[in-house]
């Protein structure tokens, strides 16, 4: 198909958005985080996910695992202008190394009483969630897992009487005897 008045065809630019979870590993100090999300919010990318927490106490670093959406152009972007930053060592991308090892840990909170409270005490034995607190009305479930486990979790106990979900983000490592 070609333009009017173009002898050129038109190229199909649209590049499917693709998830990736990115590890980052920056000095722990006051601003790093502030100036990591600003880069993000700066050009408009989303991030899906975000945990930050120090690693190495002795060397003061903190690692940034972040999941963000965007075409594999704008992956690119990110990757290179998280690695342009200062404070930052180390911008791994753990979607391109393969199969990292990722877990999120969620409290879900559910109410009820009876039947539904029963379905949901074994529903929760089913998915090996532990209970944290309970009530005659309530449970505290907390899960750790795949993203996708526990987003199964939270939409079976919706119909038994969900009432919050509070979600830790991803926590993600590369595979193997390397170090970030």
């Amino acid at each position: 198909m070609s333009k009017p008045g173009s002898a050129y065809p038109l190229e199909k630019t649209e590049q499917k958005t693709e998830t990736h979870t990115m590890s980052v590993l920056v000095d722990n100090e006051p601003g790093v985080l502030a100036r990591v999300i600003g880069l993000f919010a700066g050009r408009g990318y989303n991030i899906e996910s975000l945990t930050v927490s120090e690693t190495e106490h002795e060397a003061h670093l903190s690692r940034i695992t972040i999941v963000t959406t965007g075409t594999p152009m704008v992956i690119e972007q990110i990757k290179s202008q998280l690695d342009r930053l200062v404070p930052i060592h180390t911008v791994i991308d753990l979607t391109v190394l393969g199969q990292s090892l990722e877990r999120e840990l969620a409290m879900v909170k559910v109410a009820g009483k009876g039947e539904k409270r029963a379905e949901a005490a074994r529903l929760a034995e089913s998915f090996s969630a532990v209970v944290i607190d309970d009530s005659p009305e309530h449970f505290v479930f907390e899960i750790t897992g795949e993203q996708s486990r526990i987003e199964e979790f939270v939409v079976a106990m919706q119909p038994l009487g969900l009432v919050e979900v509070c979600r830790t983000g991803l926590a993600a490592l590369a595979r193997g005897p390397e170090r970030m």
